[in-house]
């Protein structure tokens, strides 16, 4: 069925969750054997840790960028930055931070919790690669702290980033969701709301999704980048 739709869709938005990054083999924290399973995230991963816990919160952050460095993106990255320039796709939301869908070509893509490949200032906001946290730089030139440019616990998501995935998911005739448990708000709503506007639902997760009820087609238990492949062959 999305075979067909793909073909037939006139505006395709994806939402990809961090089941697209696990198959970089990147960690999914969220999971039962997840990082966020051993540690609280507001203790490491906040602006209270940054402000108060300062020498754990660069150290995580640069265990994340170093392993983020470590892997690259894979063949469904690839098939999807593929199909935006062919018109196939018209844009993709992401929740995840590793900026892979960048780094294979995809243009048109909202990041929802900005990205772990950079790094800014605290205080000036000036922009950074995220190398200096790999080369334990933590300073700026003004002497402000670097920080990674993805939204921590207790900040507010980017307004801009919102209105664009909202304005995004209103326009689709096809919504396809790519390895997303569908759990977190606001991100969830966005399979909502294109099916509102009268999209077609397809959510591909390796579990089912709390979701699953308003789609018109859901794929469990297999790997998205098999089934990206499958799509791409088929699409020739």
């Amino acid at each position: 069925m999305l075979l067909e739709k793909l073909k037939k869709s006139n505006y395709t938005v994806v939402l990809t969750g961090a089941g697209m990054s696990t198959e970089s083999g990147l960690p999914d924290f969220r999971s039962s054997g997840g990082l966020w399973a051993k540690e609280d995230p507001s203790t490491i991963a906040s602006t209270d840790a940054l402000n108060r816990n300062v020498e754990k919160f660069f150290e995580f952050y640069r265990h994340r960028v170093i392993g983020l460095q470590s892997c690259k993106p894979h063949i469904g990255h690839e098939i999807l930055a593929k199909w935006e320039k062919e018109g196939l796709i018209q844009s993709i939301i992401t929740q995840n931070v590793d900026g892979f869908h960048q780094k294979a070509g995809s243009k048109n893509v909202v990041e929802l919790h900005g990205t772990l490949q950079k790094v800014h200032c605290q205080s000036c906001g000036k922009e950074y690669n995220n190398d200096k946290y790999v080369n334990e730089q933590y300073q700026c030139e003004c002497g402000g702290k670097l920080r990674p440019s993805v939204v921590l616990f207790g900040e507010m998501l980017p307004e801009d980033a919102l209105m664009k995935a909202a304005e995004e998911s209103e326009k689709a005739d096809l919504f396809i969701v790519f390895g997303s448990s569908l759990t977190v708000t606001p991100a969830n709503q966005f399979p909502l709301i294109a099916k509102q506007n009268g999209a077609h639902l397809t959510i591909v997760n390796m579990e089912p999704t709390e979701l699953d009820l308003y789609a018109d087609e859901t794929v469990h238990g297999r790997k998205i980048g098999e089934i990206l492949k499958e799509l791409h062959v088929s699409l020739r």
